[in-house]
């Protein structure tokens, strides 16, 4: 090569980069992130956004060795049911005590989830992921955040019954309801019931209540992987009978109350023409203002059975079922209607508490000397205490905790009740927020009993005939199918120990 072609060469190069040709332009970064040579700049692996809280599973001692079909034990309640009395007469013998015997049973349930992975899927994900592996570990945080709701809220034995026929009024004023004659029909609903409504946030992140696209399954009927089909309950009473309220104008509201209903935590309204009643609102109290009509696309009263859906055969029975069932002499306590629409909130005692909770404890201290260890609440729940508390000529009676790292000067604003003082006993009782926990609802839950050789290690357990166990079921097809699961029962020793406090309004 001499010097007059190295001199052309240059040439040329200088005139293609001032007007570059169809080559050049090929390799300029492209103008999408789908066009052109370009790499995939992808983080790997994938990232699992989403909440797994799971407080009563991870508390509550899990015991081996169940075996037969259920759990039964015997408890004596009372060595002195007639109060004989101690004195003796000289010579004499003393009468005879005699004593209260109580039987439990809680039958064994299996529980557990399946996920599967195709041979497409693994081939797609390799150098990202492991899909495999993935598949499994979602599959057992899916199962736990699952047993977390049964632990809580599992209903086998607790019918919700017919819910109780509406009470309407009706206002011209705060709505955009049209004149017609409104037909209201309302739905009771237990913990699991609820939670498919609002949306549980516990294994999903961002669910709320959507009147257009939430759905009370009412009667579930369950496809298996296997084929076979399971029918039950989704935890939800069977609906009222359709209660009408004429309206006029175009800009009315209809306020619909129900007689409060043991074992429910929250209520779906329907409202609509006769017949064609959409679902509209969901509360925690037992009553609702209606200030719009239903989305059209809502779901439609008459797709519930007109059945009692409120208990599962699958299903063994929750901390909140055993408190509400007759018979558990647990402390329950419904809040008053109040206002349609408004309901009662907690009540402030003037002396840094809450009236509602001074009764609980001197109700568990009078009956059972003992007190609670641990008070659930919702979020709102906790909010709406605190503002009782400090609100209410609570604060020159506050024990505030600095934190000794706060740099000096600094205010930090906000106050947030993080225990209770029970001042019967002196015990100081967390207050926690329970992710499944409903607003408007309060439970008193007891680790511990006060009572000598009672022979109760724990109040509370899980009894396994068989703990947390993984299957990979043999190839059928070109999926890999896996299952992850648990047999066993929630015993409680003591429901009497229990508490709830429920429709408490958002006051």
């Amino acid at each position: 090569m001499n010097a007059v072609t190295t001199a052309e060469t240059l040439a040329l190069v200088k005139a293609a980069q001032v007007t570059p040709d169809d080559l050049i332009k090929s390799f300029v970064q492209p103008s999408t992130s789908v066009t052109g040579l370009q790499a995939y700049n992808l983080e790997a692996p994938a990232k699992n956004l989403y909440p797994i809280l799971t407080p009563l599973r991870n508390a509550i001692a899990r015991i081996g060795g169940g075996y037969a079909s259920q759990a039964n034990w015997k408890a004596i309640t009372n060595i002195n049911v007639a109060n004989q009395r101690m004195g003796l007469a000289e010579g004499k013998r003393g009468g005879v005590i005699t004593h209260t015997q109580v039987e439990f049973l809680a039958a064994f349930r299996g529980f557990g989830l399946e996920n599967n992975v195709t041979f497409e899927a693994q081939y797609a994900g390799k150098n990202f992921d492991d899909i495999k592996a993935l598949a499994v570990s979602q599959l057992l945080s899916a199962t736990m955040i699952g047993e977390e709701k049964l632990i809580l809220g599992g209903n086998t034995s607790l019918a919700l019954g017919t819910t109780p026929t509406p009470t309407l009024t009706t206002s011209t004023t705060g709505g955009s309801l049209a004149a017609a004659t409104q037909s209201v029909i309302c739905v009771a609903l237990g913990l699991q019931a609820y939670l498919d409504l609002a949306g549980s946030n516990n294994g999903g992140i961002g669910q709320s209540f959507v009147g257009a696209s939430s759905i009370l399954s009412g009667q579930i009927t369950r496809t298996n992987t296997d084929g076979t089909t399971d029918v039950f309950g989704d935890g939800s009473a069977q609906k009222s009978v359709a209660a009408t309220q004429a309206t006029t104008g175009s800009t009315s509201t209809v306020t619909a109350s129900v007689t409060p209903v043991v074992g429910a935590v929250g209520y779906a309204w329907f409202i609509g023409v006769g017949g064609s009643e959409r679902l509209n609102a969901l509360s925690t109290i037992n009553s609702v203002v209606i200030t719009a009509p239903s989305n059209g696309a809502a779901q439609l009263a008459s797709t519930l059975a007109a059945s009692d859906n409120s208990t599962s055969s699958l299903d063994f029975d929750g901390l909140l079922t055993q408190a509400f069932k007759a018979g558990s002499n647990a402390y329950v306590a419904t809040q008053a209607s109040g206002v349609a629409g408004t309901g009662v909130g907690l009540t402030a005692d003037g002396a840094g508490g809450v009236s509602e909770f001074e009764a609980a404890f001197a109700s568990f201290y009078n009956k059972y000397r003992l007190s609670p260890s641990v008070i659930y609440v919702n979020s709102q729940e906790l909010v709406n205490l605190t503002k009782k508390i400090v609100g209410n000529s609570g604060a020159p009676l506050l024990r505030l905790m600095n934190e000794a790292n706060v740099a000096a000067g600094n205010i930090v604003a906000g106050t947030k009740v993080g225990s209770y003082l029970n001042k019967i006993t002196g015990d100081i009782i967390p207050i926690v927020v329970h992710p499944n926990m409903p607003p408007g609802t309060i439970f008193f839950y007891t680790k511990t009993l006060p009572y000598p050789l009672s022979g109760v290690g724990e109040v509370v357990r899980m009894l396994m005939r068989q703990d947390y166990y993984q299957l990979e079921w043999p190839l059928k097809t070109r999926k890999y199918e896996y299952f992850v699961g648990a047999d066993g029962v929630l015993q409680h020793y003591a429901p009497f120990s229990m508490g709830i406090i429920t429709n408490i309004a958002n006051l």
